[in-house]
């Protein structure tokens, strides 16, 4: 049987660091938005005032959850897969501190997104992971992974909190964030071949 490498198959990769542009957040609630920013502009779809053309259709706010992204990649043409352990807005955040003062009015819109999905050809997916970390405070935040280092155990990210570095931090301590109560461990996959 013959190796990968002499099939002619190029050899794991283990390490990568995409050159994804870090945009920094102007608010505290448009880190979603930074990040939707950052991946268009790496895709070469990010053009300013179509941009802020979209948020206005989309109607988008200073809530803006993860299902908002994926019709914003959508509505780019950003072939994309959104997976979450909630298909719609989770009752127990109600009294979470980041999402209190928009609930009410945003669990309805939220939901409706949800519901529409298919027809709108944006792709969600659920996941059947398990959520353990309870921390009762969290505040909610957006991220572009864009890269790994396989032999640290580490991953590369752009926090839109910061415009002048790309952050580092071992998987451990992503997947603790990822899986934080209030995420619904929510990944927004985007696919370069759009």
């Amino acid at each position: 049987m013959k190796s990968p490498r002499e099939a002619g198959e190029p050899p794991p990769v283990d390490c990568i660091q995409l050159k994804v542009p870090v945009i920094q957040q102007l608010y505290h609630w448009d880190c979603g938005l930074a990040c939707s920013r950052m991946v268009l502009q790496y895709l070469n779809h990010l053009d300013n005032d179509e941009f802020q053309k979209a948020i206005q259709e989309l109607q988008l706010t200073k809530s803006i959850w993860t299902i908002d992204l994926a019709y914003l990649m959508r509505h780019f043409g950003v072939r994309h897969k959104f997976c979450t352990q909630t298909l719609g807005v989770d009752k127990g955040y109600k009294n979470q501190s980041f999402y209190r003062k928009h609930f009410d009015t945003e669990e309805n819109r939220v939901n409706q997104l949800f519901a529409q999905a298919k027809d709108c050809k944006v792709l969600v997916e659920k996941c059947g992971y398990t959520c353990f970390c309870r921390s009762p405070d969290y505040q909610g935040h957006f991220i572009v992974l864009c890269g790994y280092n396989k032999a640290s155990g580490s991953i590369y990210y752009n926090n839109p909190a910061y415009a002048d570095r790309t952050c580092c931090t071992s998987i451990s301590n992503f997947e603790e964030a990822r899986t934080s109560y209030g995420t619904d461990e929510d990944i927004l996959f985007i696919y370069t071949d759009s």
